[in-house]
């Protein structure tokens, strides 16, 4: 087949998960055989068209209109102040990818697509487009919604483009089935509907690989030593990551377990407040901010040193950290009340039991899990073992692309 991919985010650069997601996937794709060619952001410094790994790149050079939007748009987007310019980079980014895509490609250069596929709202309006004027089907790919992310206070704009797309879409793919029963309740087609997971790659998530100077130089650098227990967050630092309520839990686990020390790596808007809320706990000493973004190597030492990884989301569709961290042998702790696929990747009680659900809105419960873990270091290593192995049978990209693959194809037999 040959795949016309629209993404916001693709390497290099990155912002979160489905920018992992983007990367993993059309490389798999490619190794199967297939055509992509990806359509994303460009953020000004970088080739308009290139090969990456067999993957054919786009990246239109966009331009400011900010200021030019609340000349007409309605009251909502005046609502996003400052922000306005985001939107406006997404719009035109989708404008020239989609007429460089039915124009360029397809008219002038002779491309024959068999399947579009669109990521979220970001890419949503360029998929409307080709709808208007192609007859390729188009996929919706829904990683998450506005109304998860904002907790129900979202813009009214992005979640119309959302419906909207869905309404217009051949195929919606999402990436949990608690994400596709939260789509059904919201009004969208079931039958449109299909789940494939999401994956991480098991060679290059491998405990095995890390060099164990290389893992120490980690702790070190953190100051914890042999005999203390390193916990690990890994993510954006926005509310629905529940970082806060991790934080509060904290002096509930350092009053039963006194050596041990949580780290969390990310940047969002919370920055400020975790670092208030420490301080205000009196627990500043035991906790580590890196507000950057690390390099994947780094980020895999990372959890190679932990020995416990904590993710207490209240709204994660899927959730691809705890497979990394699952990936590399590690017990994790995870949310797993309201909208949250974590609790499709963990197992939590049996045999098979590779860490430890909770409710991430309740600091209480978190601390729970995580003592849970820290009582029986033998258990959590068979825990972390156990993780490893569903990834290996469950989550690799492979997997992952094959699944979504097959949906394609049911496209073209139609």
């Amino acid at each position: 087949m040959r795949i016309g991919f629209f993404v916001w985010e693709y390497p290099p650069e990155l912002v979160g998960g489905l920018g992992t997601y983007a990367e993993y996937i059309t490389r798999e794709f490619v190794e199967l055989g297939n055509d992509v060619s990806v359509f994303t952001l460009n953020p000004g410094d970088l080739k308009t068209r290139e090969i990456l790994r067999g993957v054919e790149v786009h990246r239109p050079l966009i331009a400011d209109a900010s200021n030019v939007f609340p000349m007409f748009v309605i009251d909502d987007l005046k609502k996003w102040g400052t922000n306005i310019r985001l939107f406006n980079d997404i719009f035109i980014y989708n404008i020239l990818s989609a007429t460089k895509f039915i124009n360029g490609l397809i008219k002038k250069e002779g491309y024959t697509f068999d399947v579009v596929c669109v990521h979220d709202w970001l890419s949503s309006i360029a998929g409307l487009i080709i709808k208007n004027e192609t007859k390729i089907p188009v996929v919706f790919h829904v990683h998450s919604t506005e109304w998860g992310r904002s907790g129900g206070q979202g813009s009214s704009v992005v979640s119309h483009l959302e419906y909207a797309t869905a309404q217009k879409a051949d195929r919606i793919v999402t990436v949990s089935h608690t994400m596709r029963d939260d789509l059904t309740r919201h009004g969208w087609s079931q039958s449109k509907i299909s789940v494939v997971w999401n994956g991480v790659d098991p060679e290059r998530y491998n405990p095995k690989e890390c060099r164990e100077e290389d893992v120490e130089k980690i702790r070190e650098k953190y100051g914890i030593p042999k005999d203390w227990k390193m916990l690990l967050f890994l993510g954006r630092l926005t509310w629905v990551k529940s970082v806060r309520n991790l934080l509060q839990a904290m002096p509930m686990v350092f009053s039963e377990y006194p050596k041990t020390k949580l780290v969390i790596l990310g940047k969002g808007e919370e920055q400020r407040d975790i670092v208030e809320t420490a301080e205000r706990l009196g627990i500043k000493d035991k906790i580590v901010y890196r507000f950057e973004f690390v390099p994947e190597d780094e980020r895999i030492l990372h959890y190679a040193a932990a020995d416990l990884c904590i993710f207490p989301s209240v709204y994660e569709p899927f959730g691809i950290v705890s497979l990394e961290a699952m990936s590399m042998a590690k017990p994790v702790v995870v949310g797993a009340q309201g909208v949250v696929g974590f609790r499709e990747q963990v197992v939590s009680s049996g045999p098979d039991q590779n860490g430890v659900h909770v409710n991430g809105g309740d600091p209480a419960d978190i601390a729970w899990g995580i003592k849970e873990v820290l009582k029986d270091s033998e258990r959590a290593k068979r825990w972390g073992e156990n993780g490893r192995k569903r990834v290996l049978e469950f989550f690799t990209w492979r997997k992952a692309a094959e699944q979504t693959l097959e949906i394609y194809k049911t496209l073209l037999e139609k």
